[in-house]
């Protein structure tokens, strides 16, 4: 559930999500700071910071192989596998973003409980917290339950 709330939560605030949000501040405790914030934020104001916050420049990328592969050519082989690893889930990748965008990776997690993909990218996952953090936004908190439910190394660092 959280993973569906926390795809819910990093996409553009639509109407969509306005509506939704008692229900995911229900569903997903971990996710009520930015529930909570966007509950009392005006939907343009909500909408404004999140267009400062993501589409601005890659420092916030919500784009994972950006964080592995940046804008070098292996970056096309690694949405080819993203796409392959949805359709041997029986998923086909139509959305109008890439197939690495966080919010769709969160999406095919909750609908397979399949989180290699956010294991295997947990470093560029891990630095975007960081910066979100640093920004001081509250999606940073919707990072930090994510990256929480990730596997931990044996020498309890998380991977």
């Amino acid at each position: 559930m959280l993973y569906q709330a926390a795809a819910l939560c990093l996409t553009y605030p639509d109407e969509d999500l306005i509506a939704r949000l008692p229900l995911l501040r229900q569903a997903a405790p971990q996710l009520r700071g930015f529930t909570d914030h966007a509950a009392v934020t005006p939907q343009q104001e909500l909408a404004a910071h999140y267009v400062q916050v993501f589409d601005f420049s890659n420092r916030h990328s919500l784009y994972l192989t950006w964080w592995h592969d940046g804008d070098a050519r292996r970056r096309g082989t690694s949405l080819v596998r993203f796409k392959d690893l949805y359709r041997r889930h029986g998923l086909e990748f139509s959305g109008e973003e890439l197939p690495d965008f966080l919010p769709a990776v969160l999406e095919f997690t909750a609908r397979t409980g399949d989180t290699s993909l956010l294991t295997e990218y947990r470093d560029g996952l891990e630095r975007l917290r960081a910066r979100l953090t640093d920004y001081g936004t509250p999606y940073a908190g919707v990072l930090d339950a994510v990256c929480a439910t990730l596997p931990t190394t044996p020498g309890g660092v998380r991977r």
